[in-house]
């Protein structure tokens, strides 16, 4: 019994310790993010700024609503810098179950991962939020002024950044489940017509009730599962048979 403990405590030992040098890298990064909390919080004001109406303008109701927004864009700021460091832990905490020729991957795995992450941001950024918000603001009349919530707005801003951030990681997962066996690109082809249909729910709920914004966002999450198929069939093991039906 006690030598079968001593790896689970171990694992949980090795676990706390690289939990904590995410959390000292997240750290750091967060000590640069909040000296540019200003030039964070303009870049991420600006979706909504292009399309605000000239007589509205921000509030915030709350006498530390500003200063939690600042520090919560820094956070966030801290999350997406200290991502390679954060992959490499994680990475490395599986690492002993994999086999030799599959932990070169590593420092693939890092780069990419972060790639995907800001490119999921960043199409957030300039696609699916300036039609996002478009869209709120038309409701505006000449009596009817929108002065949106500072806390709530970022809220919602930092909360889609996030959300696109993981969902472009699914190139990076078909792989490594395509190098593993798990999946294969018949599989995934099979399956396509529920995946699509997946993609368009999921993008019904996360943009508003217009069908501009729910394509502009349903088309791309089409196109990385495509993608998926495409790279399961290049890197997926050869030797993996459908079991016939």
């Amino acid at each position: 019994m006690t030598d079968e403990k001593q790896p689970f405590f171990s694992h949980l030992k090795e676990l706390r310790d690289r939990l904590l040098v995410c959390i000292v890298a997240v750290a750091i990064a967060f000590i640069f993010t909040y000296y540019f909390k200003e030039r964070l919080f303009d870049f991420l004001m600006q979706p909504f700024l292009k399309v605000m109406p000239a007589r509205s303008s921000f509030i915030f109701t709350g006498i530390t609503e500003a200063f939690l927004t600042y520090f919560k864009i820094s956070v966030v700021g801290a999350l997406f810098v200290a991502a390679p460091v954060i992959l490499y832990e994680f990475w490395m905490f599986v690492a002993p179950g994999l086999y030799e020729k599959e932990k070169k991957y590593v420092y693939p795995f890092i780069f990419s991962g972060s790639l995907c992450f800001l490119c999921g941001a960043l199409f957030c950024y300039f696609v699916v939020m300036p039609n996002i918000y478009r869209f709120f603001v038309s409701y505006a009349r000449e009596f009817v002024i929108p002065m949106p919530d500072l806390k709530n707005y970022m809220g919602l801003t930092l909360k889609l950044l996030i959300i696109f951030g993981f969902i472009f990681e699914l190139p990076l997962v078909a792989f490594y489940l395509a190098k593993a066996g798990i999946i294969n690109a018949k599989l995934l082809a099979k399956k396509r017509r529920y995946a699509i249909l997946a993609v368009f729910i999921v993008s019904a709920a996360i943009t508003p009730p217009d069908v501009v914004s729910m394509i502009l966002v349903a088309l791309p999450l089409w196109g990385l599962y495509e993608l998926g198929i495409l790279i399961a069939k290049v890197f997926g093991k050869k030797e993996i048979h459908d079991d016939a039906t």
